[in-house]
């Protein structure tokens, strides 16, 4: 039998994540404020999450607009505010201004995130050089996904990137899970199966109505059995 798939969705609380869970789901993404591409939430709507839904969840840590890790004390205050709420599981992902990684940043942040699994996002998109970015970051702790859509214009963009790295799973600085997201579409779906993709994110996808309307249960469910075949 195959491995399911992993379907990951944003949640904004606790109603997103009750819908969520009920259709199908397997993790969610926590963050607030879409306007700005998702920001780091409120310790009480972690603490709320955690007490709804069973579903690992997975924690932004990312105070503004753009990929510049900024203040870097209070990410560090704010990973530790999180871990307080009962947050386990985050996200993170900063560039310097050249367009490669912020080792620096990350460090920091990860030493305060130790024992805690995490996933560096659609930073990577942006990066001067993906390939480097990765081998800069092969071994480092905790880091088992990178969340992508193989290009910054989306999956349709980034297709034949998505395909590429999947077909290179398993070698130094491609350990890590390829958690598809960024404008991906159910016609996606069979040809990144196909291509060994096990985990997919969506956000908008699973809101009908839009970022100002919840997340649809249904449209979690309709999502959940595409990845099934």
């Amino acid at each position: 039998m195959s491995k399911r798939a992993v379907l990951e969705v944003i949640a904004l609380d606790a109603e997103d994540a009750v819908a969520a869970q009920a259709g199908g789901a397997d993790r969610l993404e926590l963050v607030t404020d879409m306007a700005a591409d998702g920001l780091t939430p409120t310790a009480a709507t972690v603490a709320g999450i955690r007490a709804a839904v069973d579903l690992p969840v997975r924690v932004m840590l990312r105070l503004a607009d753009g990929f510049a890790a900024g203040d870097v004390d209070r990410l560090v205050g704010a990973a530790g505010e999180m871990r307080a709420a009962g947050a386990q599981e985050f996200v993170l992902g900063f560039l310097a201004p050249d367009g490669g990684v912020d080792l620096e940043a990350v460090e920091r942040v990860a030493r305060e995130l130790e024992g805690c699994r995490w996933t560096f996002h659609r930073a990577v998109d942006r990066a001067a050089d993906r390939a480097a970015l990765r081998k800069q970051l092969a071994d480092f702790p905790g880091l088992d996904t990178y969340l992508t859509a193989g290009a910054a214009e989306g999956v349709d963009a980034g297709l034949p990137t998505l395909l590429a790295e999947a077909g290179r799973r398993g070698e130094p600085g491609y350990e890590q899970q390829l958690l598809v997201g960024g404008g991906l579409r159910l016609d996606h779906v069979p040809l990144l199966l196909k291509a060994g993709v096990d985990a997919f994110h969506i956000g908008g996808a699973a809101r009908p109505e839009g970022w100002g309307g919840p997340v649809s249960a249904e449209a979690v469910a309709e999502w959940r059995r595409a990845l099934e075949g």
